[in-house]
């Protein structure tokens, strides 16, 4: 916070230099919501949203959706990869992905295409709009949105013919390239293509290979979309494709960005999709929606076990001397997913405009397999988890009168689930010779099928005071299905998890004044969760394989359930055109959550053999910071030259529910200045000037330096330092 009263001093001091030469504006564009079963404007919608226009993208300067988050309230990510994959809202949502199978609660849509659990994809290039939709999304998406979703939508087809060419060239070897194409003809058929290419050594250099690109960027989108109108009917093509091979070494036993790691990992992601949406539109202005998807990813995720080489003793005495150890603790653990998920939504929208309603019906199939090569590991662990969705929904609007609307909706899902691994125990009776690797006849499946119903919704009623003002109450309701924990480890007792259930108490206020140059969107909300599902570890000895015993350690991930929880806060977004040249932007976020009868064994300071568990009742839930500030400051110097200024400010928060390691709260501030000539554009930006150190992973419930006899100490993963850049775009 050092930096944030100077900068807000500077800030207010520039808004009283300009605020005299107020100027006629048009106002406040109408945002569009695209999310919702109809598109509807951000004022009239009864609950939490956040739109990202494509200038908020242009003036944060961002490749990924982890570069918006923190735009927005209440929402954060985890890393423990190559981008911040991992998405939290109010508090919910997970925090990384590995052997176990992973039910998310934020999901992440793409132009209609489900990039739930392969959000490494998720790139902002030529990206229109990105919603944010807090809270549970019960009757619009399902199991996947217990916490809320996110929604990107790319730029349309052009009338006219148009095209771009943008590059970028940044520290630590930033640079990328991209083109699109669009336009449309007169038969009603338009076209917009475009790919682009960017790249960076990363922030990490690696001493034992004398590397600075072990933690690298590589990534590639291309996607196309294209549209057609024939008689009453809309057809939209949308087709992606991503090519990313990222490397992944980021933790340091020395909690630096300096690495030890003799064979870095990778973070991989092929993804080819693609979505069809049909719309029929009847002479009562009644539609049919009908959206086809697919996406088919081959997902590689790898990294250096212990972080380090076989050299790092030679200078020190180290834990494998003093203990005798006649092996050298060097592993390596790989996952290889092929991810397949199709999806087909049919709903029928009424042409009513005093009682609106839908009905539509749903279907989503999901095949991941994976294959798991680890040291440690006699044969690969394979798996396959197989899921299955049905469901119907609809949704009611009434309007009682002129001003009080009232809107309910209903979802009932089914789910079945078909899971097998080759990673069961022996039948009793059964003899196996003992030896390494295990042969395949000693190789014996786990198996676990299950399916469950499900139901969600939402009652809200809003009332609009005038043309500028309307508020709401809201009460929704979500669900997250349970499952069952694979690892061999895992004792029956924490076998199987419960699925989670959230109901949402919301009060919201919207209103837009001075003119519309001033719009404000406030909520009050309490989060209600039951069968909270959080993650935990069994850590035991690579040597004596005990647990708890002491490290080199490997890990037994499973799923536990606290018996409920609490979050709860405030939320406020504004934007102020104060006139033609000066435009501001903010959002904060206030958040408390809270564990409610959670026993913990396996927490770090719990003693599991002897039934002593840790109470984290009254604790915060991980990845949940108290507060969440952001300050957007917009100045147009003249008809060239463009200054964005902006504040982000975080609150620490713990990192997970097993140990007690935290992030540090932060400020930064980023900035850029622009210069635009007729079809050209250009423009410096730098980001975390005051190059913070912040944190967007941690572990603290192992040690793994040899060098410090493997003491259990945090390690953390770092976001970028400061970087400056230059980016330009052309267009024709």
């Amino acid at each position: 916070m050092k930096y944030f009263f100077l900068v807000s001093f500077l800030i207010i001091n520039c808004l009283h230099l300009v605020a005299e030469e107020v100027q006629s504006n048009t106002g406040i564009d109408e945002i569009l919501v695209t999310a919702e079963f109809n598109k509807g404007s951000l004022f009239n919608l009864p609950f939490s949203v956040s739109v990202l226009s494509a200038k908020d993208i242009k003036q944060r300067n961002a490749s990924h959706l982890e570069d918006l988050l923190s735009m927005t309230p209440n929402v954060n990510y985890s890393t423990g990869s190559s981008r911040g994959k991992f998405y939290q809202i109010r508090g919910t949502g997970e925090r990384s992905e590995f052997t176990e199978p992973v039910n998310y609660s934020v999901g992440v849509i793409i132009d209609g295409i489900d990039f739930t659990g392969i959000a490494l994809g998720a790139s902002t290039f030529d990206i229109k709009q990105v919603e944010i939709l807090r809270g549970p999304q019960g009757t619009l998406y399902g199991a996947n949105a217990l916490a809320g979703l996110v929604n990107m939508v790319s730029n349309n087809p052009t009338e006219n013919f148009y095209s771009e060419i943008t590059g970028l060239i940044s520290e630590y070897g930033g640079r990328s390239i991209g083109a699109i194409i669009s336009g449309s003809s007169d038969s009603n058929f338009g076209y917009r293509i475009g790919i682009n290419s960017s790249k960076s050594n990363g922030y990490v250099d690696n001493i034992y290979l004398n590397k600075d690109n072990t933690n690298n960027l590589d990534e590639t989108i291309a996607k196309a979309k294209f549209t057609k109108s024939i008689n009453n009917i809309n057809l939209t093509l949308n087709i992606f494709n991503a090519d990313i091979d990222n490397g992944y070494d980021a933790f340091s036993l020395d909690n630096t960005r300096i690495t030890y790691s003799d064979k870095p990992g990778h973070d991989r992601q092929k993804t080819s999709a693609a979505s069809l949406k049909i719309e029929k539109t009847f002479k009562n202005n009644s539609r049919i929606e009908t959206l086809v998807s697919y996406a088919k990813s081959d997902l590689e995720y790898a990294y250096d076990e212990d972080w380090s080489n076989i050299g790092i003793c030679n200078d020190s005495p180290c834990a494998f001397s003093i203990h005798g150890f006649d092996w050298w603790y060097s592993s390596f653990d790989s996952f290889e997913r092929d991810n397949k998920n199709h999806s087909l939504d049919i709903r029928y929208i009424s042409g009513s405009e005093n009682f609106p309603w839908v009905i539509g019906i749903y279907n989503r199939d999901q095949d991941i397999n994976l294959v798991r090569e680890y040291t440690y590991l006699e044969n690969d662990f394979k798996s396959s988890f197989d899921t299955r969705s049905s469901a119907i929904y609809s949704q009611i609007d009434s309007n009682i009168s002129n001003e009080i609307k009232i809107t309910v909706g209903l979802r009932f899902e089914k789910r079945k689930v078909d899971y097998l691994d080759n990673n069961g125990p022996i039948p009793e009776g059964f003899f196996c010779i003992a030896v390494y690797p295990r042969p395949e006849s000693c190789l014996f499946n786990n198996e676990y099928s299950d399916s469950e119903n499900f139901w969600g919704g939402k009652i809200a009623i809003q009332n609009k005071f005038n043309e500028k003002t309307m508020a709401y109450a809201l009460i929704s309701r979500g669900f997250k299905p349970g499952g069952v924990n694979i690892d061999g480890k895992i004792n029956q007792e924490n076998l199987n998890y419960e699925s989670e259930s959230m109901w949402n108490y919301e009060l919201g206020i919207k209103t837009s004044l001075i003119d519309n140059t001033f719009f404000v969107q406030a909520s009050l909300f309490y989060q209600d969760r039951d069968d909270v599902q959080t993650k935990q570890s069994f850590v035991s000895s690579i040597a004596s394989e005990i647990e708890g015993g002491e490290c080199p350690c490997t890990f037994a991930d499973y799923i536990g359930n606290a018996a409920s929880g609490s979050n709860y806060g405030f939320e406020l977004e504004l934007l102020w055109l104060i006139n033609d040249k000066l435009e501001i932007s903010s959002s904060l976020g206030i958040l408390e959550t809270e564990f409610k009868n959670f026993a913990s064994y396996s927490h770090v300071d719990a003693d599991p053999s002897n039934g002593v568990a840790v109470n984290l009742s009254g604790r915060d839930q991980s990845h949940a910071p108290n507060y969440q500030f952001n300050f957007f400051l917009n100045y147009q110097l003249n008809e060239n030259i463009f200054i964005n200024l902006n504040v982000e400010s975080k609150d620490k928060f713990y990192f997970s529910d097993r140990h007690d390691a935290q992030s540090d709260s932060y400020t930064l501030l980023n900035f850029l200045i622009g210069y635009k000539l007729d079809s050209w554009e250009i423009s410096l930006f730098g980001k975390n000037l005051t190059d913070e150190d912040y944190k967007t992973r941690g572990f603290g419930s192992f040690g793994n330096d040899p060098r410090k006899f493997y003491v259990t100490e945090p390690y953390n993963q770092y976001a970028a330092p400061r970087v400056i850049g230059v980016s330009g775009k052309k267009s024709f």
